[in-house]
């Protein structure tokens, strides 16, 4: 080989180095890229795993002033604190609280937020006060129809803790996202007292407002149970203040299996039709399929859209049928198995001269009760729920089954009270509930 051609080929071997190089340097770069992008999902997929729902409250917006029920709450909110307490099912090391302005026309301004955990009264355990934020900001505007999620703060919360959550809202604020029947004392006072050991000069209601959920870190293993209902899951006809609603108990059996329960119950909420909330067909996937760790949700809901027509609450809509409910009942099951949810079908519990005495005249009828009755039969022996739980046949009387038993009666002939909802949790078989073998 001649100089000049010795000189041009190692030349050659240089040129094709030099991009060998430089493609391994690419290539160097984008494995890196790539793995960063790669752990960074994981990490995210396993942020995403940690958080669970460990209470709720689902939103309801205001009813009408014609409805015959009062929405015992303030009309409006401005340059005040709310304080609001609440039992998780579930502990964690990490705390996130969700704020909804759903049925809001104007967006909703958060002043200021803590959480803490509470000491009873409304006080707050001293030391435990943590600042909430929305990405970083320690207020937050929220858009009519959205919610938003706090950041992430550090507290040590066992499962059945007590945790009190306290917002500021520093413009007028009228409410319109609410949920009735909040079977809990809130506290709200003049000015920002958030981080106050207890709210100065409070008045007092038990209604939860823009407040719809908590959540904390758990283990990836941690599940979660929503129970979706009327009045009878939101707890009326229990002692409030005590947490003895049929899903507070049912938490207490499942804190020590690793498994949350979140109460999805609306006082008044129908299968089919709106008023005192959204129609369960609605707020179906909000309330129920959205929660990340789902593993089972138990449907207690009808009793409502049978009994109301002809009463003062709905008097000029046609009577229910059964085979429309058991059509809403299908629709659920099949929402439920598209998002492999297991889904428990629960028996509409007895109402024999429910509401007697009362305003409330119409509600219970022989021939409803009937209409009860057909709907019970289809989901005790059509096997389209994944199992049932047969709180008819717990609650009822034996000697007059058409009745609650006198010992599980709130009074009203159509809620259970503490011991009836302590027997319909108890009633559960959990292996049953889980899907265990």
């Amino acid at each position: 080989m001649t100089p000049e051609r010795a000189e041009h080929s190692t030349e050659l071997r240089v040129l094709w180095r030099r991009p060998r190089c430089l493609f391994r340097s690419a290539a160097t770069g984008l494995i890196v890229v790539g793995l960063t992008a790669f752990i960074g999902m994981q990490a995210q997929a396993r942020d995403e795993r940690a958080w669970i729902g460990t209470w709720m409250a689902s939103p309801q917006p205001l009813w009408e002033a014609d409805f015959p029920l009062p929405t015992n709450v303030p009309f409006t909110i401005w340059d005040q604190t709310v304080r609001m307490v609440a039992r998780v099912s579930l502990g964690g090391r990490q705390v996130r609280a969700t704020l909804c302005n759903e049925y809001g026309t104007r967006p909703l301004r958060i002043g200021d937020a803590q959480i803490a955990l509470a000491r009873g009264g409304g006080a707050t355990v001293s030391g435990s006060q943590r600042q909430l934020t929305f990405g970083g900001k320690t207020t937050a505007s929220i858009p009519p129809g959205a919610k938003v999620i706090s950041d992430p703060v550090d507290l040590e919360i066992a499962s059945l803790t007590d945790v009190a959550i306290s917002l500021y809202l520093p413009e007028p604020n009228a409410l319109s996202t609410f949920h009735w029947d909040g079977r809990q004392t809130a506290y709200i006072g003049a000015g920002n007292q958030v981080s106050a050991d207890a709210i100065r000069d409070a008045t007092t209601f038990d209604a939860r407002v823009f407040l719809s959920e908590i959540l904390v870190s758990a283990t990836d293993e941690a599940r979660t149970v929503v129970t979706v209902g009327d009045s009878i899951t939101d707890g009326n006809g229990s002692t409030p203040n005590t947490n003895s609603r049929w899903p507070d108990f049912l938490a207490e059996r499942l804190a020590s299996r690793n498994v949350a329960v979140l109460n999805a119950g609306i006082s008044g909420a129908r299968l089919l039709q709106n008023r005192m909330g959204d129609n369960a067909l609605a707020r179906f996937e909000r309330d129920v399929l959205s929660q990340p760790g789902m593993k089972t949700v138990i449907v207690l809901l009808g009793i409502n859209d049978i009994s109301w027509p002809g009463s003062v609450f709905a008097p000029d809509v046609p009577k229910a049928r059964a085979e429309d409910l058991i059509g809403a009942y299908r629709q659920l099951i099949a929402w439920a198995k598209i998002h492999r949810v297991r889904i428990i079908g629960a028996t509409l519990t007895p109402f024999e001269g429910a509401l007697e005495g009362t305003p409330i005249k119409g509600y219970f009828s022989s021939e409803k009760d009937r209409i009860r009755q057909d709907v019970n039969a289809w989901i005790r022996t059509s096997g389209e729920f994944d199992a049932v739980i047969d709180f008819d046949r717990v609650t009822q009387d034996p000697r007059r089954p058409g009745q609650l038993l006198s010992e599980y009666d709130s009074g009203d002939r159509l809620h259970p009270g503490d011991d009836g909802y302590r027997a319909m949790a108890e009633a559960i078989d959990l292996p049953t509930l889980l899907g265990a073998p």
